[in-house]
């Protein structure tokens, strides 16, 4: 059954800071929703897509995007796609909650885990434990699932600084 697009859309205010805004998230978004439609598929609009940099204003180098499917709190549990252009790196992060398992849809990723390479191409499933350090860059236009307890407010620990806790 195709998903009605829903006006009353949910969104995640506490990633704000470092989230990217106004006609260059709709440019991206069309850019990123091109290639999606290429390999037949859509993207579900439960929430508004977060369109991150992480506040580097570098989203060509830094960032991704999150077409978060649920997010359910009360019950537990989160589901999300994080679209990948090639050459797309998210900074290096933590979290002390949240465990996340991630399978590559599309693409190839290499994830760092406390700095230790690994090479995951489309099909590959990945556990993401609580408080381990964790990065991962595009070495293709990549599509992740993410499966995992809920994002929530200050459980995001970045090595970086100047992003600090989201």
């Amino acid at each position: 059954m195709k998903q009605k697009r829903n006006l009353d859309i949910k969104k995640i205010d506490w990633a704000k800071r470092i989230e990217i805004v106004g006609k260059e998230k709709e440019d991206i978004l069309k850019s990123a929703l091109k290639v999606i439609k290429r390999w037949g598929m859509e993207m579900p609009y439960s929430f508004s897509p977060l369109v991150l940099d992480f506040g580097y204003n570098d989203f060509k180098n830094t960032g991704h995007i999150e077409f978060i499917i649920a997010n359910e709190i009360e019950e537990g549990y989160c589901g999300k796609f994080i679209f990948m252009f090639k050459g797309q790196k998210c900074p290096e992060h933590f979290h002390k909650r949240k465990h996340e398992t991630f399978f590559v849809l599309r693409g190839n990723v290499l994830m760092e885990i406390n700095g230790k390479p690994v090479v995951l191409k489309e099909g590959d499933v990945l556990p993401m434990e609580r408080g381990k350090l964790h990065t991962f860059k595009a070495i293709t236009d990549s599509l992740i699932i993410e499966v995992s307890q809920p994002s929530i407010r200050n459980d995001n620990f970045f090595s970086d600084k100047n992003i600090g806790v989201i």
